[in-house]
């Protein structure tokens, strides 16, 4: 599976960048690809491109904050508070792999 995913907390610190590293180390585990965006305080690092977006399965929003939506028009978006993926990236991944397959049905 094909991921983009963007990471954003309130302060854009600490779990911004915790949940990219967890995101990236689950998927390469699970054997999936990934490309995470993260929407820091110093701004927005890793881009997602328009080719990464095209190319991708799912669109995963781990985020407390307000993220725009429109470039991800037509693909299956997952929008979770980043707490989940702090407590198990792997598991926001099997589920959102699970979604993906009811919808493919």
């Amino acid at each position: 599976m094909k991921i983009v995913a963007i990471t954003a907390c309130i302060a854009g610190i600490a779990h911004t960048y915790i949940a990219k590293e967890k995101l990236e180390t689950a998927a390469r585990e699970l054997g999936d690809e990934i490309k995470v965006e993260t929407q820091g305080s110093i701004g927005v690092e890793n881009e997602l491109s328009s080719e990464d977006i095209r190319d991708a399965d799912v669109v995963i929003i781990a985020a407390d904050i307000g993220i725009a939506k429109n470039r991800f028009k037509g693909k299956p978006i997952v929008e979770i508070p980043i707490s989940l993926v702090m407590k198990s990236a792997k598991g926001v991944i099997n589920k959102t792999r699970e979604k993906l397959e009811k919808v493919e049905k």
